[in-house]
């Protein structure tokens, strides 16, 4: 699967249902990139597309079951990798690490509110 791909899966995962036009914004892709990837991601049952109840002219794509069992199965894989390679630091290693989560986790929500832009 595509770097692409499991991002825009975890993207739905984190944000919910999104039309193909966002998460095109949001991966750096274009519109008919997207589109092929959708397409792609149905025909292997990850997605589907789905009408929008408050406004029936827009299509959303939704991760399936599959899709969500993918991504937590990813993202478990991720954790175990990291188990294994924290287990081979030194003691203060780890406590640096430990001392710099904060900064991290602030990185990380910065760059995920510039990946999903303003809040519709």
């Amino acid at each position: 699967m595509s770097l692409t791909s499991a991002a825009t899966l975890a993207t739905l995962d984190r944000t919910g249902p999104r039309r193909i036009t966002d998460l095109a914004a949001v991966e750096g892709v274009t519109q008919p990139a997207m589109t092929t990837l959708v397409r792609v991601m149905e025909e292997s049952g990850l997605v589907e597309r789905r009408g929008d109840a408050s406004d029936k002219r827009v299509t959303l794509v939704c991760l399936t079951a599959a899709g969500a069992s993918y991504v937590r199965t990813r993202r478990q894989a991720g954790v175990h990798a990291f188990e294994r390679l924290i287990g081979g630091l030194t003691g203060d290693e780890v406590e640096a690490m430990v001392a710099a989560l904060p900064a991290l986790k602030h990185l990380a929500e910065l760059e995920s509110q510039d990946r999903e832009g303003p809040k519709q």
